[in-house]
């Protein structure tokens, strides 16, 4: 495997020194006092940032990809993603490739010492300095016995009356009350301030200025948000840059994108409403829907990026953002994305048609659930409250469900935990590839690995052994 993807492990070079002293001091004067916690002293020295581990390369950089098709540095990480610019993931997902532990360093240097028998190497950043530089080395060990009895009585009662699991227990149920509460408050709309990771930032007004009459019509749309919102869908405004919004749209249970979240970062034009806004989808590099390009790219009529009848297209003075991210986790994100394509509901009929469109689910729901992991890792800004608790929420039934498609059960199917395909039929596995399964199996885990450092808490049970 070589060394790459490993951290660099150094040390200090008086450590080496003073470890080969140790054979000629007196074997009396050898025993180590101090915390075990102290080796941070060593020091650990990393050339570059860890890489997250591809799937297909162990070694493999995190940078984002752009609408622009620079794809300059661009690679992927075990979840298949290729981020861009506005959001660069600083997590490695495979904790067994991490190398970095003080204690591997500092066992490389014992390894090298030859000891006679009875002698233990001296660790002096192990000694609290300021309390013992005056004591002399055969007073400062500190037996049981020389402990009064009244301390020893306290210790055992203070130590015993609350067994530890049970304060780790109170912790993580506070914790995970304080994530909901947060979740339950969390606005539907609202307008916030820092706009610096906004993909459209970069974007202005080449006078300053916005056209007359512009600011009021955006702010009719802030209303109309903010009142018909469904609970599916949150929007934040930015009230120094009145053109830039940024919304994340649930996946709709009955699709292979339930539970999801999906970010899109939109613009209104200077030429708004007379123009329809403009959309970008993170997509993290993967492309789990016709409509949806790696790129970013948004696929829909009523944006005039997508063919469709004169009553689909935007219509000035009359078509809003609201009907603009209605149609997207409607039209879009639906339960049969494969027949999105132009031409495959006349092309793919009957019994061929169905077959072709649930491999497609089968494969969106794998890429459904990488941008899951992507979103988790490093949630939009001002959406982080919310991310963190819907995936602590939602974190068994994503599990659960992943559990009955390995089983045969069609994807889309699961609703809550439970079957909701109204008579659609089970396969019992025979129709999914060994591919699909294999797959699901590691995104199984990492799903289980990354909801737990979100805080999810019991779903160790899912965990699928090699």
């Amino acid at each position: 495997m070589g060394s790459k993807g490993k951290t660099k492990i150094t040390y200090d070079e008086t450590l080496e020194v003073q470890v080969k002293d140790a054979s000629a001091s007196d074997p009396g004067n050898s025993a180590v006092v101090g915390s075990p916690d102290s080796v941070n002293h060593l020091k650990i020295s990393a050339p570059g940032s860890l890489n997250s581990n591809n799937l297909r390369s162990s070694n493999s950089d995190i940078t984002y990809h752009d609408d622009d098709g620079d794809g300059t540095g661009a690679g992927e990480d075990d979840a298949g993603f290729i981020e861009d610019d506005d959001y660069v993931s600083d997590y490695d997902d495979n904790d067994d490739f991490l190398y970095d532990d003080g204690y591997t360093g500092m066992q490389y240097q014992f390894d090298k010492v030859d000891f006679p028998p009875g002698v233990e190497a001296p660790l002096p950043w192990l000694n609290d300095r300021d309390s013992s530089a005056n004591i002399p080395p055969s007073t400062r060990t500190l037996t049981i016995s020389d402990i009064p009895d009244s301390k020893k009585q306290a210790a055992a009662t203070s130590s015993s009356s609350i067994p530890a699991d049970s304060k780790l227990k109170e912790k993580v149920e506070a914790n995970e009350d304080a994530v909901m509460q947060k979740l339950q408050q969390f606005k539907q709309f609202d307008i916030v301030d820092d706009f610096s990771d906004h993909h459209f930032s970069r974007m202005g007004f080449s006078d300053g200025k916005p056209p007359k009459n512009w600011a009021k019509r955006i702010q009719e749309e802030w209303k109309i948000l903010e009142k018909n919102l469904p609970d599916t869908i949150f929007v934040r405004a930015y009230e120094a840059r009145m053109e830039l919004l940024r919304a994340v749209i649930i996946g709709p249970a009955g699709t292979p994108y339930h539970d999801g979240l999906f970010v899109f970062d939109c613009l209104f034009p200077t030429t708004y409403p007379s123009s329809p806004p403009m959309v970008y989808y993170y997509s993290g590099g993967l492309r789990l829907n016709p409509n949806l390009y790696d790129c970013g790219k948004v696929c829909l009529s009523l944006l005039g990026t997508w063919t469709g009848k004169q009553n689909e297209m935007w219509i000035p003075e009359k078509s809003t953002m609201l009907q603009v991210l209605v149609s997207i986790q409607g039209l879009i994100l639906n339960a049969k994305p494969f027949f999105n394509e132009p031409g495959y509901e006349t092309t793919y009929v009957g019994a061929e048609g169905e077959r072709r469109s649930m491999e497609y689910n089968d494969n969106a729901f794998i890429l459904s659930l990488k941008t899951m992991i992507y979103t988790v890792r490093r949630p939009p800004k001002y959406f982080e409250d919310f991310v963190a608790g819907h995936f602590q929420h939602r974190a068994r039934d994503i599990l659960v469900a992943c559990k009955a498609y390995m089983e045969g059960a069609p994807v889309g199917s699961i609703n809550d935990g439970a079957r909701d395909d109204a008579g659609a039929q089970d396969d019992d596995g025979k129709r999914r590839s060994s591919d699909f399964k294999l797959t699901l199996a590691k995104m199984i885990n990492m799903l289980i690995t990354n909801f737990t450092k979100n805080g999810s808490t019991d779903i160790e049970q899912f965990r699928l052994l090699a």
